[in-house]
């Protein structure tokens, strides 16, 4: 197979200087998939939802905020809007909460938001990252069911942080190599 003549085109969902996309964004985790996750972590509040998409009692939908919001002691659900995923990342790392489970797309490993925030606390075992099985569904709005073929073109994975963890910040940005060799020499002179 030749690549002569591909031209990469990103996701709708992966460019987040074209602003929300709510045709996109407002997609909402099957009952089913949810109901897995639920029985796993005993969830209290969802901090990304819409009042018909919300999966617990308790939930934050765009109006609130949920960026803004105490996140502290809870057991957050996160499915974020895929066109702005890095606010909801540095949140789950400084928002207090007793863990948050983040559902992501899985093909965005390369994107600065998951090399600054989950990349480096993985590598340090302060968040652990589960990728799933197949693709999961997701149902627009109004939609009671997913119809065929209507499955995302990325798998998804669970980023799962658990406290202690509040207050942490993105590890700072490894040493240019300049700067070592300038230490080094400056410290043998």
């Amino acid at each position: 197979m030749s690549l002569v003549g591909f031209h990469a085109r990103n996701h709708p969902q992966q460019v987040d200087r074209h602003g929300p996309r709510p045709h996109i964004d407002d997609r909402a985790t099957t009952p089913e998939d949810f109901a897995t996750l639920h029985a796993r972590f005993n969830f209290s509040i969802d901090v990304a939802a819409s009042a018909e998409n919300a999966k617990l009692p308790r939930f934050y939908t765009i109006e609130d905020d949920g960026l803004a919001q105490d996140w502290t002691g809870e057991r957050v659900y996160c499915n974020p809007p895929y066109s702005s995923i890095e606010p909801w990342v540095e949140k789950a790392h400084g928002g207090g909460a007793e863990f948050v489970v983040l559902l992501l797309p899985a093909n965005r490993t390369e994107q600065g938001w998951w090399q600054r925030w989950v990349e480096p606390f993985r590598r340090a075992g302060t968040l652990e990252v589960e990728f799933l099985p197949g693709r999961m569904r997701f149902l627009k709005p109004g939609q009671p069911v997913v119809k065929p073929n209507e499955r995302p073109p990325f798998g998804c994975c669970l980023v799962i942080l658990r406290a202690p963890h509040t207050g942490v910040h993105a590890p700072p940005a490894q040493p240019r190599l300049e700067d070592v060799i300038s230490d080094i020499e400056g410290k043998a002179a």
